[in-house]
This record gives structure tokens, sequence and C-alpha cells, in this order.
């Protein structure tokens, strides 16, 4: 039987963010677009936001608004064509692909709906990964460590394809925090979840967020999840058209 979580302070809902001196997330101009056959395609059109250090910003929007492509450029996974993305002071949409990397190594972590985990890797190694790319002398002890806080301290060994959906999304949960990130994103957390497991996930979520003091974007479909953090970004057809603070 997998552990049980390790105590967490509770969260039901983020406590009010601190306001700090420095964005920990600057967005100017923000664009994106492709060419299709049949001529271009606009994704995101001149979207422009600060998030706070400690903030925790749910962005929403109907399927095909722009959510994940600017989940995507925010973290570096993409580039724009227009625009800037500044994290924590480096202008991330102007480097090249290793700088890019080594901002996200540095200060990124993520949850992904699909949960991305390598199937050839163990639990511990899945978390361990981040660790060792980055070139941590030691990976397997806060691995471990973390994998335990999520209640997989006795699923080490295991495979994802030996974990249900909501024990590898802890597994992803451990991952996306062993490397004390100042940010993380997390696009649909629970989207491949049923019901009461997503709950229990983005209570973990939550609570393993406000212990870490992380920034948290958080992409959604979910109004009530949405309505949990301190501000909601609303997209439509690629533009900004709602930013509500609690």
């Amino acid at each position: 039987m997998a552990d049980a979580p390790a105590p967490l302070a509770a969260a039901p809902r983020p406590a009010p963010s601190t306001p700090s001196t420095a964005a920990a997330l600057q967005v100017q101009g923000l664009g994106k677009r492709v060419m299709l056959p049949s001529g271009e395609l606009v994704i995101l059109d001149g979207v422009g936001f600060d998030i706070a250090a400690g903030e925790v910003v749910a962005v929403v929007g109907a399927s095909g608004s722009g959510k994940s492509t600017l989940l995507s450029l925010l973290a570096g996974l993409d580039t724009p064509s227009a625009g800037t993305v500044t994290l924590g002071g480096d202008r991330i949409s102007t480097l090249d692909e290793d700088g890019r990397a080594r901002v996200r190594g540095d200060r990124v972590g993520f949850v992904f709906q699909n949960f991305q985990l390598l199937p050839s890797l163990t639990a511990l190694e899945n978390v361990m990964l981040p660790l060792e790319l980055r070139g941590d002398a030691d990976a397997e002890a806060p691995a471990r460590e973390m994998l335990r806080k999520v209640g997989l301290g006795e699923r080490l060994g295991h495979y994802p394809k030996q974990l249900s959906g909501g024990e590898q999304q802890r597994v992803a949960l451990a991952r996306a925090f062993v490397t004390r990130p100042s940010l993380l994103f997390a696009d649909e957390p629970t989207g491949n979840l049923d019901t009461s497991t997503g709950q229990a996930i983005i209570e973990l979520l939550f609570a393993m967020n406000a212990e870490a003091g992380t920034t948290l974007v958080l992409v959604t479909h979910d109004d009530h999840l949405a309505a949990r953090c301190h501000r909601t970004l609303r997209l439509d057809s690629g533009r900004l058209v709602a930013d509500e603070r609690r």
C-alpha cells in the first residue's frame, strides 16, 4: 500500500500573496502566429501582465483560446513571434535553447496533464532526473524525501506503467518540487484523472506550493478551481480579456 502523504500545511485556498518589489514574471506584448496552408493563424495577440513572487494565478479560457501556448512561452519551451517574457530578471524570450534550458533548470518546475514521466525510469529515477541534469551532487536523498512527502515512499522502484494515474501525477508533483523552483507551471494537472483523484491532487499541489512559497501559474478549464487562486487571467481567441484579482 502506498504511504499516506506526509503532513503538509492545509491550503483550502492560497493565502493572499505578499507584494514583491520585483515581479517573478513579466510579459509584454506577447504574440504567437503560425503559418498554415490556409494562411496565418494567430494563437496569441498582444498579451501582457506581471505576476508577483508568491502569487497563485489561474489561466482560463475556452479550448483553443491559447492557454497552453501561453504557458509554453512563459516557461521558455517555445519562442514568441512578438513580445517578451522576463522570468526572474532573465528575458528568456531572447535566449537560445541552451539559455532557456538553464533558466528552466534553475528556477522552473512543471506539472503536465499527461504526467510526462519517462517510462523506462522508476519513480525514484524520474524524480532524480532534474537534479542530475542540473548537476547536483546528491540527487537520490532529496528525491526519496519528496516521494515520501507525496505518499509514494513504498513505490520508489515502480515504473510509470505500474502506477495508477493519480500515483503518476504524484510522482510528477515530486519531480516538479524537488528542485525547489521559484516558479511552477501546471497545465491542466487533473485533466486525465477522475474527479475524486483530481481533487486530491489539487489539494496536494496547493499544500506543497504553500509550504514551498512558490509562484504558481495554473492552466485550468475549471472556474471553481480558478476561484481558489489569488488571480485569474482569462483568454479569449488569443487575447487577454480579463485580469480578475481576489
